[in-house]
């Protein structure tokens, strides 16, 4: 479910119409997670470690307002609930956009990624099914500990969904960490909503 945001009385309505003419309005930043204690959860619970931290990212997503913001036909509307699209790799190293539908719960939220995880496996292609507004781009990149980040991204394609991505996790010193990017569009959403998102998402994390 969703309703239309009355950008009339939004605060926002001068930077959504500056931002949203611009041939790239999105924003991006790279940061740090500490991932010690939610890497132990995760064993303890016994679900992987990529499933537990993409339901703390939707739990983070859905808390905050402004992330459940989309533009559709020029005009704003907000989400009940954000669920995720993620990459999925299969053997052949190709991968396909899945769709994690979210649940509070992380029990169930686990059944529906493995459900999905298993059928992206089974699928050829990019595209193997329909996606409606409501979602966060969300990738996976074990290989690497980036310290920055970009995104492929057609100018001409009216996207307005968060874009979250996550590293390889090191480990030093018994700490574990991992690299995060958030791209967001700038017309939806300012630093402060990034900064609320992060911070929210470290204390679920810690938690």
């Amino acid at each position: 479910m969703k309703q239309k945001l009355n950008l009339n009385t939004w605060n926002r309505k001068e930077h959504f119409l500056f931002f949203k003419q611009m041939e790239e309005p999105f924003f991006g930043i790279t940061t740090t997670i500490d991932c010690t204690n939610a890497y132990d959860k995760s064993k303890e619970l016994d679900i992987s470690f990529f499933t537990f931290y993409l339901h703390k990212t939707l739990l983070a997503v859905n808390a905050i307002e402004n992330f459940r913001y989309r533009i559709i036909n020029d005009e704003i509307y907000i989400f009940d609930t954000i669920d995720a699209s993620a990459t999925i790799m299969r053997e052949d190293k190709t991968f396909g956009f899945s769709l994690m539908e979210y649940s509070n719960n992380i029990n169930d939220f686990a059944e529906i990624t493995k459900t999905e995880i298993a059928r992206i496996q089974n699928t050829t292609g990019l595209i193997t099914r329909d996606f409606e507004e409501n979602l966060i781009h969300f990738s996976a990149l074990p290989w690497l500990n980036f310290t920055s980040f970009s995104h492929a991204r057609s100018f001409t394609f009216p996207d307005s969904c968060p874009k979250i991505s996550f590293g390889k996790m090191m480990i030093e010193n018994g700490k574990k960490t991992m690299s995060m990017s958030v791209h967001v569009h700038h017309g939806l959403m300012d630093g402060y909503h990034v900064g609320q998102f992060v911070n929210l998402f470290q204390e679920l994390m810690n938690a």
